[in-house]
């Protein structure tokens, strides 16, 4: 399942598709093509981490792509198998097939961007906490929290809280100081490298928080459900979010999706083994509440750690749909859920096309455009100015800056005073519509 995974990522999603804007950002901080974009306060710099070992050497875009996917797809792999044990085997496939084939997932899975691998830390986190909760002396398990919580918190500080806060709730209710000690460890050192940073650059931890939040909008009560709903037809970010919601049969996975997870939790309970089944959905429910009630735009990848961890109980209930205590099929659920299946597929595949080709489109106009600025003779430094900050200017290999919004970096007359380049004439500001 997992090297299907990575094929069709490969398949779908063309390794040579431009770089977005915040893919930019993390890859720059590495690369010698451009110079290093604005790093503004939420950012993190686990993705920069995660592409150093390409972007590093190559400003290939489709070389990155791929070792992406390949990455996505084992760290996929490894995630599910931190649940052998816990759910029949089919039924982590089946579970993993549902995560891996929502399009969100097969769009972002081989982007520089953060969201996927917290989705799969979050995964592994709670599959090794189960482990390490049935035996404390479990190493194998003990190892996999710290690692998995690290990396939660080395690409989203902030999120890694989110996700992990019923297991720490759990684990002291329950007084299971090892597990608690392990995954406490693990988020500090991968959130080690964030609150430094934060009294380096940004006057302190208070303050950089603080700056996040403003960047986000403001943190506080925000009713986002219908923004994320929006954002289901392939809008890869939604701010502001205007317009009609989309057809019911673009949303109905997603009711679908909470639907079955309750019923997932009802077949746990009456079968008296609730933990496997509750823990993850617990832990998807604290991962959404920020991205459904606390911020006022959305972006489907924001829910990306939430599909991933309701993913093993909604296939835990499919499969106890379609089969009968004794293991028999019901023949009748079995075409039903199979019809259901199908055109959730199908769905998924649409959105995906549709969204893959537009960015394709757009993204191939900021290649032209950039190159039309080589041939009328623009070569670095320069400096691309707008707001928000030129797309362009990675493209072009100029450096970018932001007078204005949430990327501000610089003032308009620091960048009419900034002095010429040795042995180039002084520079004159045109101003392009």
């Amino acid at each position: 399942m997992a090297g299907a995974f990575t094929a069709v990522q490969l398949l779908l999603v063309p390794p040579a598709m431009g770089l977005g804007w915040d893919e930019i950002v993390y890859v720059s901080q590495v690369g010698d093509h451009a110079p290093a974009a604005f790093f503004s306060a939420p950012r993190a710099r686990g993705v920069t981490v995660l592409v150093a070992p390409i972007a590093s050497w190559s400003s290939s875009t489709a070389l990155l792509r791929v070792y992406l996917a390949v990455l996505s797809g084992l760290a996929l792999h490894l995630a599910l198998r931190t649940w052998s044990g816990r759910f029949p085997p089919r039924v982590l496939a089946t579970g993993g097939a549902l995560f891996a084939t929502l399009w969100v997932t097969l769009f972002y899975a081989p982007s520089a961007m953060p969201n996927y691998w917290v989705a799969v830390g979050g995964l592994a986190c709670v599959g090794c906490f189960l482990r390490a909760r049935a035996d404390d002396r479990d190493r194998a398990a003990l190892w996999g929290i710290a690692g998995s919580a690290a990396l939660m918190a080395l690409m989203r500080p902030t999120d890694a809280v989110y996700v992990t806060a019923p297991l720490l709730v759990l684990a002291l209710a329950t007084r299971r100081w090892r597990p608690l000690a392990v995954l406490v460890a693990g988020l500090a050192a991968g959130g080690a490298q964030w609150v430094v940073e934060a009294y380096l650059s940004h006057g302190g931890l208070a303050q950089r928080l603080s700056d996040a939040s403003r960047i986000q909008g403001g943190l506080g009560w925000h009713f986002a459900v219908d923004d994320q709903l929006r954002g289901l037809i392939g809008r890869t970010l939604c701010r502001p979010c205007t317009g009609p919601l989309p057809h019911p049969v673009i949303t109905v996975w997603w009711f679908a999706l909470w639907v079955l997870a309750a019923a997932a939790l009802v077949v746990a309970v009456r079968a008296r083994r609730p933990a496997p089944t509750a823990l993850p959905l617990a832990c998807a429910a604290t991962a959404a509440v920020p991205y459904l009630f606390l911020i006022g735009y959305a972006a489907p990848r924001f829910l990306l750690p939430a599909y991933a961890l309701a993913a093993l109980p909604v296939a835990d209930a499919l499969w106890q749909l379609v089969t009968a205590p004794r293991g028999r099929w019901r023949p009748v659920a079995a075409s039903l859920v199979a019809l259901g299946l199908a055109g959730h597929l199908a769905v998924q595949f649409v959105v995906l096309e549709r969204t893959v080709q537009r960015t394709v489109d757009d993204r191939r106009a900021w290649a032209r455009t950039a190159g039309e600025l080589h041939r009328l003779g623009v070569r670095r430094p320069v400096c691309s100015p707008g707001t928000p900050p030129s797309r362009l200017a990675y493209y072009t290999g100029c450096s970018s800056a932001a007078t204005g919004g949430n990327n501000a970096n610089i003032t308009v007359p620091a960048i009419l005073d900034a002095p010429p380049h040795p042995g180039r004439r002084p520079r004159h500001v045109e101003r392009f519509p």
